[in-house]
């Protein structure tokens, strides 16, 4: 039994943790709840509350840890079944967020918001289910092996840049003048942007899913993590630290769209240096270069908006075939989320990866690990805070890095308060490279310039000004169930 005064301590801690709540201090209040539940541990709100901070903080997995422990104490808590949908939404679970949405949407008939997440969700189920079926048709070809931008016709009024179609090759004048655009919240013409999507899915068609990457003799690599379609932040980068070039080369490490409302731009950006520079630009797999992602975090509907669906599926095709990681001089291991649940894996294991016919990540195995995985203080491994992947100690991180005869792994996927942390005793680097994350966070983005003799210059850098069009602008009503 729990005695009334630590009942009444709980709760003068809750109030505590909402206010820190109201702060966007996410992390404290996670603390703070944390310290109720100890002190109180039957009181349902308690979990939902600390659970809409990990749904903030992008910690799915707990996020559903709580809800659960929630509906264990009250299963009529509806706002439990809410938080649990909004995890697996965030997740792309969107069958098992379905079943809390129709629980959400019973107990509440009158709830239009409800109603219209819960009709939403049931056309992406059926849609999902429908591609599924027609996946292994082999009388369905590829869009990008069908496309032809030749029979794109240019209307005369088109004023933008425009690529040599005899030559069937971009040059610099074009990204030039196709990122002034940009700037300028105009875009390129359809068929220019098909090339540049069709060339690179070549090039990434054929590329294995390891690459071992060089740095420039007398110049430098800079290694960038997550810019998620943040392009004015982007482009900072390129204004401050120099363009791609023959002497600076550049490693993005996953997740470039999503969230941000220029994705387009970003990896259109990304794919036209890709063009021009393929042995100095080097583009990595992120979590959310995947469907389910895409669906939730704004990146299909701003294709479909901006271009149309055809754009969205040759994309879609193109992340498929991103290479899943770079191992930098033979001694820096650069992936986007992490390692992985068991000890024996080397970097043959991963160059083996059948990315091609994988596909989408799925929710386990190497490739689903390369993605989603994070570091952890403690030794071991530990379950994942998203719900997906798996958490690793400096330990685990020791352990892969002398198999293989590397120096250190550098990785992404996580927001840093300073843009990078050093974690595992020097040998577990975090970067991420989108300042003032979702307008929100208030983080510095950093990224690392890394010279041939392999030694690294951690940059930080402030967020820049952006035309005035919100995050996830593009996103579906889901966007909604991350702030309830």
């Amino acid at each position: 039994m729990t005695s009334e005064e630590n009942k009444l301590k709980a709760d003068q801690i809750k109030a505590e943790a909402n206010v820190l709540f109201g702060q966007k201090r996410f992390n404290d209040a996670i603390e703070k709840y944390t310290a109720a539940i100890e002190l109180n541990p039957n009181v349902a709100a308690y979990y939902t509350n600390r659970a809409f901070c990990h749904v903030k903080l992008e910690n799915y997995g707990y996020a559903i840890s709580d809800a659960e422990e929630a509906l264990k104490i009250d299963p009529t808590l509806t706002k439990a079944n809410y938080r649990r949908a909004s995890a697996n939404m965030a997740l792309g679970k969107f069958k098992e967020a379905l079943k809390d949405l129709k629980v959400v949407s019973k107990r509440a008939p009158g709830d239009k918001d409800a109603k219209m997440k819960l009709d939403e969700c049931a056309k992406i189920v059926k849609r999902i289910e429908f591609e599924k079926a027609i996946e292994h048709d082999d009388r369905k070809p590829s869009v990008g092996d069908t496309l032809e931008p030749s029979s794109i016709a240019v209307e005369s009024s088109y004023d933008g840049p425009r690529i040599d179609e005899e030559s069937n090759q971009i040059d610099k004048k074009f990204v030039d003048s196709m990122i002034e655009r940009f700037k300028n919240q105009k875009t390129v013409h359809r068929k220019y942007a098909f090339m540049i999507i069709l060339a690179v899915r070549k090039m990434m068609l054929e590329a294995p899913s390891l690459i071992d990457v060089q740095v420039p003799p007398n110049g430098k690599l800079t290694v960038c993590g997550d810019v998620h379609g943040q392009f004015y932040d982007f482009i900072n980068i390129f204004e401050t630290n120099g363009y791609p070039a023959e002497d600076h080369a550049y490693l993005f490490n996953g997740d470039f769209v999503d969230r941000g409302s220029f994705s387009v731009e970003v990896i259109l950006t990304l794919f036209a240096y890709k063009w021009l520079y393929p042995n100095r630009l080097f583009l990595a797999r992120g979590n959310h270069e995947t469907d389910n992602m895409n669906k939730v975090y704004g990146f299909e509907g701003e294709v479909r908006a901006k271009f149309n669906e055809t754009m969205f599926k040759l994309f879609s095709e193109t992340f498929n075939a991103l290479p899943l990681a770079h191992v930098i001089e033979n001694k820096i291991l650069v992936v986007h989320g992490g390692l992985f649940s068991k000890d024996d894996v080397t970097l043959d294991d991963i160059r083996k990866i059948d990315r091609l016919s994988l596909g989408q990540p799925g929710t386990d195995g190497l490739m689903c690990e390369l993605l989603w995985s994070d570091p952890q203080p403690e030794p071991g491994r530990g379950a994942s805070k998203r719900g997906v992947g798996i958490q690793f100690g400096p330990d685990v991180t020791k352990n892969f890095l002398e198999r293989n005869n590397l120096d250190m792994l550098i990785r992404s996927h996580e927001v840093k308060e300073n843009g990078y942390v050093i974690e595992h005793d020097g040998k577990c680097v975090t970067v991420f490279s989108a300042p003032n994350y979702c307008d929100t966070v208030g983080n510095k983005g950093a990224f690392i310039n890394i010279t041939p003799d392999l030694k690294l210059d951690y940059v930080t850098f402030e967020a820049v000004p952006h035309p005035q069009v919100r995050p996830m602008q593009y996103a579906s009503q889901f966007s909604g169930l991350f702030g309830m």
